[in-house]
């Protein structure tokens, strides 16, 4: 039995509101997510993913599940994939915490964005791929689907950097020096250039699933930061990796590119450009810093979470020690010292 689940409470839940009929559950922790506890959850032949709260005292606007499952629900009738919305509950009695429960999105997970182990058109093909899904994100029609009131359209960056900014702040462990100059340096060098769309917030490999066969995205999990945002904000995000040595932290910098058929930086810019018809590089600097910064500012949180002792993943304290690592490189996006 997982000891952070009442079996009983949710077997009966979900035989009420889901129609399980065959039993008994049982329980698998899926690996991965700095922030909220996932299970995989198997009643017979059905397959349904659990993804909940954590338990404990939380930073504000933090741990935004409901989010999670209103944008889901949004997008289940567009070309972006993503599970299908079973149940969303608030009712802490039955796991501790509210939560909600979607299809299980059976397929290929990677973590490692050197895709060791495949074939060099492979490679090629998942980047294409990526590239292809977060624009079509980006293209969504988000008053059409219902998500004009998911967020505040315009002065995205503003808001932001303010947003992570006082989470920092109000954090109880040291500041690292970095992170603390990139929030005094951010608030200055905001670009004039404005676009809403719906972002995803936390756009990266290990949160697609791909069939088994194709390189096709067959699902886009872990949309917990989503809001309506900066396009180039969502992409330039995404686009870290080629900033970051593996010895880091989920990075391809210093990799053979050409040799593994991953783009450079800037043809996965090109693609990108190709894709939507935007124009990104103007500003690019100031957008890698950014992000950087917010990358920074949530592995901070991760840290305060592990020194309060409820974080859900087990190696979050040592993300955490990252936070000061990350933000240094964005020191040097933005040219300063």
């Amino acid at each position: 039995m997982n000891k952070l689940l009442d079996l009983p409470a949710l077997t009966n839940y979900m035989e009420h509101v889901v129609g399980l009929t065959s039993g008994p559950l049982k329980i698998e922790t899926l690996v991965g997510g700095q922030s909220n506890p996932t299970f995989k959850v198997s009643g017979g032949e059905n397959q349904f993913v659990l993804r909940k709260k954590p338990a404990g005292k939380l930073m504000p606007s933090a741990h935004a599940i409901d989010r999670e499952h209103r944008v889901m629900s949004a997008l289940s009738n567009t070309h972006v994939p993503v599970p299908s919305m079973l149940a969303y509950c608030e009712d802490e009695s039955i796991v501790g915490t509210p939560f909600f429960l979607m299809s299980y999105v059976d397929g290929r997970n990677f973590t490692d964005q050197s895709l060791p182990g495949l074939r060099k058109e492979d490679r090629i093909a998942i980047y294409a791929e990526m590239n292809r899904v977060l624009s079509v994100i980006h293209d969504i029609d988000y008053k059409g689907v219902g998500l004009e009131s998911f967020g505040k359209p315009g002065n995205y960056f503003s808001r932001q950097v303010g947003r992570w900014s006082r989470q920092v702040q109000e954090s109880k462990i040291p500041i690292p020096v970095a992170l603390s100059k990139l929030m005094d340096w951010l608030p200055l060098n905001i670009p004039v250039d404005d676009e809403t769309t719906l972002v995803h917030g936390d756009f990266r490999l290990d949160n697609m699933i791909f069939d088994h066969h194709e390189n096709k995205v067959i699902g886009v999990l872990d949309w917990e930061l989503s809001t309506l945002g900066h396009p180039i904000a969502d992409f330039s995000y995404q686009c870290m990796s080629w900033r970051i040595p593996p010895s880091l932290w989920r990075g391809i910098n210093g990799l053979d590119l050409v040799t593994l058929g991953i783009p450079s930086e800037e043809d996965y810019i090109k693609m990108y450009e190709s894709n939507t018809g935007r124009k990104v590089e103007a500003d690019w600097d100031f957008y890698m810093a950014y992000n950087f910064f917010r990358i920074a500012a949530i592995l901070h949180g991760v840290a305060q979470r592990a020194a309060d002792g409820n974080a859900s993943a087990t190696d979050a304290a040592e993300n955490g020690k990252k936070s000061g690592l990350l933000a240094e490189i964005g020191l040097t996006c933005a040219g300063i010292s």
